[in-house]
């Protein structure tokens, strides 16, 4: 009886044992998706993240980044299954011919799927708990912020993880009984043993796979306006991913049979055999091809991105405020101005501080849609076709602008001088802004740096400087009249450098808003104003930005791991496929070193296709990046092609690395 009760748990372990080349990389996978899991749902339930600069914006990233690895966790721990029940089709029949029922086999794959479900709980909570601290420390460091002493453990993220990885288990059991449920012995035993027949072309998916790429890519090179390229991203990434599938599926095959069809390329011995054996596996291949591309696109944009935003924060900070400690009030009257800069004096003297590099002026800014030479004001919702023609214009006095810029003007009533995003011209000398004509007097292709913080939204940004008042009044009642309650209101924008280190800067514009912002005046009305500093957007950037480089990497991490798993299965699977296939041709008299080279091609072929397939992805997508990235005010091209190139280089060495580990697993089974 004994016996009996301990049959299949017995032989549950033994085939785990037997069938370790197939089971460790899988218990492996799902050990570390679990300890990732716990880790993300941990941090995300951390009271001391709460006390780091930006947390609340750390943890309500952490929270979708928890949901993200729990939708991988389902999709991909079900994905690979599959792989080992494929493997292990000729094991299960032979058991079911010995005489094993198919309850039997039920009970069998039940205990299987136990024993990995307790394996991956006790490892993965236990790592996820060892390495819990060590990532709350790393973020802490990333923050610069003091490291405390102690230790949490979240019991949320334990139940958690408990919940979804016995929904993952139960849902993979289920489906491993239905693969084995209604096929007979002889089914199984020929679905283990049957050969591909070659594949039809499929013109029509083809050419479908050739227009949804184009439709993406053209879209991320056409697109400028960063509100747009926003709106639409996840629009071209869904063409770009079709078009990827359908490319690797159909146009692969297609592709094949050009080459087979090219004479004095197929007849030769290692091209006749690799085209040959890529065409008649192409099928089962493309969608694991397709998903190693586009899973490698994921890591190499979610790392490059992440870590330019972090690289980028001094950048970012100094793009939001030309100068040290910067007020802004929304009363931009003379009267308001300089009393506003005789009260910050005084509270400076008070502390011992003297402003320098003082300068003030007055900013308005209203949106746009750009027809033409008019700059036209519509009040009616911006349809996403029309998002990439909407612009801000920020209007100014030509006196303002020389006391911003250093540079006099010399503009007359009717006249203007533009100043815009690169590319855009007026070449007639006339634009119309809000109904006003303008003859302009000149243009300049970049903004100047006090209006760059304005313009943080990102969108396609233009500057009109008008003569005097009167026409920036004017401007000002046109758009207040056409937006009503959604209208903009003109700034006074005053700025200054007190010196000192940047500690000394974000207390200086802490004390400042404390006595200014809110102020109560005589008459009883405030004196609406608003700090910033350089020090303080710095310390704002690392707590939003740092947090999206560690869930960068961190995803980054999860989708390299499923890259790896994929590929590795691929290869197993592929080896198994071909090794009696090249038992033949020695027998038919090919020599090692032609199977050797012909392996070599079909396996480089193979397997550098997504890795060139990504590289092509992430260089069109480049310039759409950018856009998108200037809507945290990131203008630093350079510096997000530098992290970009260094990304794909690192992937690619790794990627190099992991060729040549599953390479051997090939070449060990079909020598």
């Amino acid at each position: 009886m004994n016996n009996q009760v301990f049959f299949y748990p017995k032989l549950a372990l033994s085939n785990i044992r037997k069938n370790g080349r197939v089971y460790f990389p899988y218990l492996l996978t799902c050990i570390i998706t679990a300890a990732m899991y716990f880790i993300i749902c941990s941090l995300a339930d951390n009271p001391g993240i709460s006390q780091v600069i930006g947390g609340n914006s750390v943890r309500s990233a952490l929270t979708m980044a928890s949901g993200v690895v729990a939708l991988f966790a389902v999709i991909f721990l079900f994905y690979t299954n599959s792989f080992l029940v494929k493997q292990r089709r000729r094991e299960i029949a032979l058991y079911n011919v010995l005489g094993m029922e198919k309850r039997h086999l039920g009970r069998m794959l039940f205990w299987e799927t136990l024993d990995v479900g307790i394996l991956t709980l006790v490892f993965g909570l236990g790592f996820g708990m060892l390495l819990n601290k060590l990532m709350f420390l790393l973020i802490l460091r990333m923050f610069g912020n003091e490291i405390p002493i102690g230790f949490f453990l979240s019991e949320k993220a334990f139940r958690n993880t408990c919940i979804l990885f016995l929904v993952v288990f139960v849902l993979i059991f289920l489906n491993s009984v239905r693969q084995i449920q209604f096929k007979s012995p002889m089914e199984l035993l020929q679905e283990s043993k049957a050969g591909e027949r070659e594949p039809k072309t499929k013109r029509i998916t083809a050419f479908l796979g050739i227009v949804c790429l184009g439709i993406g890519y053209a879209m991320a090179v056409s697109i400028k306006n960063p509100v747009a390229a926003l709106a639409l991203f996840f629009v071209a990434v869904t063409f770009v991913v079709i078009g990827t599938y359908f490319i690797f599926t159909a146009g692969s095959i297609a592709f094949l049979k050009i080459l087979r069809s090219r004479k004095k390329y197929y007849y030769k011995a290692n091209h006749f055999i690799s085209v040959s054996g890529m065409l008649y596996r192409m099928r089962q291949n493309a969608v694991g091809l397709a998903n190693i591309c586009v899973l490698s696109t994921m890591v190499l944009v979610m790392v490059s991105s992440s870590l330019s935003l972090y690289m980028g924060i001094g950048d970012i900070a100094r793009a939001e405020n030309f100068r040290e400690i910067q007020l802004t009030s929304e009363d931009y009257s003379e009267e308001a101005g300089a009393h506003l800069k005789e009260l910050t004096r005084q509270i400076l003297e008070e502390e011992g501080l003297s402003p320098f590099a003082e300068t003030s002026y007055g900013l308005l800014g209203f949106s746009v849609l750009e027809r033409g030479s008019d700059l036209v004001v519509s009040p009616d919702s911006t349809s996403l076709l029309e998002m990439n023609d909407m612009r801000i214009l920020y209007v100014m006095t030509a006196e303002d602008y020389g006391r911003l810029t250093g540079e006099k003007l010399s503009i007359s009533e009717g006249e203007a001088f533009l100043a815009g995003a690169p590319g855009s011209s007026f070449k007639e000398g006339v634009l119309t802004a809000a109904g006003q004509e303008f003859r302009l007097v000149g243009q300049r292709k970049d903004l100047p740096d006090g209006v760059t913080r304005a313009a943080g939204s990102g969108t396609y940004s233009y500057l009109l400087v008008v003569n005097g008042k009167e026409a920036f009044e004017k401007l000002s009642s046109l758009q207040r009249e056409c937006y009503g309650e959604y209208a903009s209101t003109p700034e006074l924008i005053y700025g200054f450098n007190v010196g000192g280190s940047e500690e000394l800067q974000s207390q200086t514009a802490d004390i400042l808003f404390q006595r200014l912002a809110g102020r109560k005046e005589e008459g009883g009305a405030e004196l609406p104003v608003s700090v910033s500093s350089i020090a303080g957007s710095k310390a704002n950037s690392i707590g939003i930005f740092g947090g999206l480089f560690f869930i960068g990497v961190f995803l980054g991490i999860l989708f390299l791991m499923a890259t790896v798993l994929i590929i590795y299965y691929k290869q197993l699977s592929e080896g198994y496929d071909d090794a009696a296939r090249f038992d033949i041709m020695k027998k038919v008299g090919m020599s090692g070193k032609e199977i050797r080279r012909s392996i070599r091609s079909q396996v480089l072929t193979v397997f550098f296709l997504p890795l060139l397939g990504a590289g092509v992805h992430v260089a069109v997508a480049f310039p759409f990046l950018t856009r998108v990235l200037t809507l945290f005010n990131m203008r630093n091209i350079s510096l997000f092609a530098a992290c970009t190139v260094g990304t794909i280089v690192a992937f690619a060495v790794f990627y190099l690395v992991v060729y040549r580990l599953t390479a051997r697993v090939y070449y060990r089974i079909v020598r």
